[in-house]
């Protein structure tokens, strides 16, 4: 028998397990991007990024949840309703504040075009 052929009969057949999302802490986040921002050698963060195994939007993101200070909190999913009656009350009125705004905005934009052009 060939060598390919010894290869090809040592393979498992079994599916190895799904493939489970990396987590990572807040502190080796900061830790990660206080790294990054000390690389100041061309190819420094490049070999930084392939040994963390971690892509360069990766990064970008996490500066900018530093600058907006939510480093830590990655979740997913729908946002929690709010508790109380007059939490949704306002919610519903501050969307119903903003269409009509835009309304307003459209219908300003349409009068302003009318005036331009006479009749």
């Amino acid at each position: 028998m060939s060598e390919q052929s010894k290869k090809v009969e040592k393979r498992s057949p079994e599916v190895s397990e799904k493939a489970t999302r990396r987590r990572f802490k807040r502190e080796y986040k900061e830790r990660i991007l206080s790294e990054a921002d000390r690389c100041t050698v061309p190819g420094e963060l490049g070999a930084l990024q392939r040994r963390e195994g971690l892509y360069s939007s990766i990064l970008q993101r996490r500066r900018k949840q530093r600058t907006q200070e939510t480093l830590g909190s990655d979740r997913r999913g729908r946002k929690p309703k709010p508790k109380s009656q007059e939490a949704q009350e306002l919610t519903r009125l501050k969307r119903q504040n903003e269409r009509l705004a835009e309304k307003l905005r459209q219908a300003e934009l349409n009068i302003e075009v009318q005036n331009k052009f006479p009749r």
